[in-house]
Parts: C-alpha cells; structure tokens; sequence
C-alpha cells in the first residue's frame, strides 16, 4: 500500500486521535442489548490504539524527545500510554455485560481525550517549531503502522 502523497507524522497521528474518538462515539450510542457490536467496537478502539501507541513510542516520541527537549511532557505522555496499555487489556479480557466493562471504555476514553488534548494543543505545536522533518518521520511512521497490519493478518 503505497501512498501518493508525502504523510506529515502529525497529521497521521490526528486522523487516529479522529477515527478513534468516532469509534469512542459508537461505543456510547450502543444499548446493553448490542453485546456483540460493543466487543467489536471496543476491540477495534484497542487495536487502533494499540497500533498508534506502538508508533508513537518505537519513532514518534525518541525523535519528539530529542527536538522539543521537554522532558516533563514526554514522560507523561508515556506514563498516559501505560495506563492506556493497562485498561486496554483489561478490556480485551472481558466481554460486554460484565460488571465494569462499560464503565472501563469510558474511562479510556476520558483518558484518551485527555492525552490527545495535550498533545495537540501542546506538544504537536512544539514539534512543528522544532523543525523535525515531520514528512520523513510521516513515512517512516506509516510503513511501520502497515507492518504491524501485515503481522496480525498473518498471524
């Protein structure tokens, strides 16, 4: 899957932060009586997530971490990504119905929402003023985003 034009790693990192919070959206919409689509939804929100943290913290971040030099911002942002990782799993270890379970995606939500705020109202302004080659890190962050895809449809 090649792509026609050059990505901006920013801009790649906002359309997941969009296409997960209209996954968040349809998670709500659902009635206790939709168990089915919930686990679909809610598995597929972890998956995105999954796959964007992994991104973010394999090639994003390292570089983010050397040009900003804000290293406050960045650990918290890390500390966020496992505290995300742990409510992840244990959604992924439960079904709908399930005390809690409804009340663990919202909650990853609100975390989410949370650390996608900061990012893009402080830390992504900082990394445009860094002058990171942004289209670069884009194409280096999308071929790893596919490789991750082409390893779990192999699996």
């Amino acid at each position: 899957m090649k792509s026609q034009h050059k990505v901006d790693a920013i801009d790649l990192l906002i359309n997941d932060h969009q296409e997960v919070k209209k996954l968040f959206k349809e998670f709500d919409a659902l009635t206790d009586r939709s168990k089915a689509k919930k686990k679909s939804i809610a598995e597929k929100i972890c998956h995105e997530l999954t796959m964007h943290t992994q991104i973010e913290e394999e090639i994003f971040y390292p570089k983010v971490r050397e040009a900003i030099k804000d290293s406050d911002l960045m650990d918290e942002a890390l500390v966020e990504h496992a505290g995300a990782k742990d409510l992840i799993a244990q959604i992924l270890g439960m079904s709908p119905g399930e005390d809690l379970y409804d009340a663990k995606v919202t909650v990853l939500s609100e975390q989410i929402d949370h650390h996608v705020k900061e990012e893009e109202e402080d830390m992504f302004p900082k990394v445009r003023k860094s002058g990171l080659d942004l289209i670069a890190l884009g194409e280096q962050m999308l071929k790893r985003k596919n490789e991750i895809k082409e390893a779990e449809l192999a699996a």
